[in-house]
């Protein structure tokens, strides 16, 4: 499945949104839509069955993140969230890792490759909220990176 395909399968209530605009949550959560099919694949081995639980464990709670802190009033209550995801990535490439030996190695690159990107995007954002520490009203919405 491509970005773009999936990205036209994603309900109107869920691209209607502001948090929508936040291209790390887009990714993320087209991680976690390919991490389930992933997930289908390991557990055809039943020695991967802890590698599938904890990846789509980890590859769930990083849009998730972004998106409680995308909600948050402060910059650094959302840099927090923020920090999560960055940490939920980083288990997501972990895992991706050891389930090398069932994945195939052009899945295996493609998905680092995905996490590669939303970590370098969730480290400006957190770079972004630490730095400026600004506060969102409940009329203004935070600046989608």
């Amino acid at each position: 499945m491509t970005y773009e395909d999936w990205e036209t399968s994603v309900p109107a209530t869920i691209r209607n949104d502001s948090l929508w605009r936040m291209e790390a949550y887009r990714v993320g959560l087209f991680l976690c839509d390919l991490a389930w099919r992933d997930c289908t694949q390991l557990l055809k081995d039943r020695r991967a069955k802890t590698i599938a639980d904890q990846l789509f464990r980890a590859t769930g709670n990083i849009s998730s993140n972004f998106a409680e802190g995308y909600s948050r009033g402060s910059g650094k209550d959302r840099a927090r969230f923020y920090e999560y995801a960055l940490g939920s990535a980083r288990e997501a490439r972990d895992w991706y890792f050891k389930s090398r030996f069932i994945l195939s190695a052009n899945v295996i690159e493609h998905r680092l490759g995905i996490i590669e990107q939303v970590i370098r995007l969730g480290l400006r954002m957190v770079n972004n909220e630490r730095r400026t520490n600004r506060s969102v009203t409940r009329l203004e919405t935070p600046s989608p990176i």
